[in-house]
């Protein structure tokens, strides 16, 4: 029980702390299934930042607005979707980082 309100709070984290909330609960806990949810949390922020920080360059040249449209979709729905299987207790993988941990 305890890990799946961790987990809510990793993926909740994106709206309010997405880099620290994810350190914190991989140093302190001890599960490994939290481990592992905080640092998909941890790499997907970094990848869509990137993401979002290429596109939103080449939207200068209007290339990158469709890019900036579709990456934003999926930083703020990916934390909603894994929130949701949090609460019903499922395991969920991030899009594009799930696999790399």
């Amino acid at each position: 029980m305890e890990s799946k309100w961790s987990k809510i709070i990793i993926h909740a984290s994106a709206f309010f702390a997405p880099f620290l909330v994810p350190i914190l609960f991989f140093l302190i806990t001890t599960e490994s299934e939290v481990k592992r949810t905080a640092m998909q949390a941890l790499l997907f922020q970094v990848v869509f930042g990137i993401l979002l920080t290429i596109a939103g360059i080449f939207s200068i040249v209007l290339i990158g607005l469709p890019f900036l449209l579709v990456f934003f979709i999926i930083f703020w729905g990916a934390p909603v979707i894994g929130i949701i299987k949090a609460l019903s207790d499922q395991d969920w993988n991030y899009p594009i980082v799930g696999r790399w941990v």
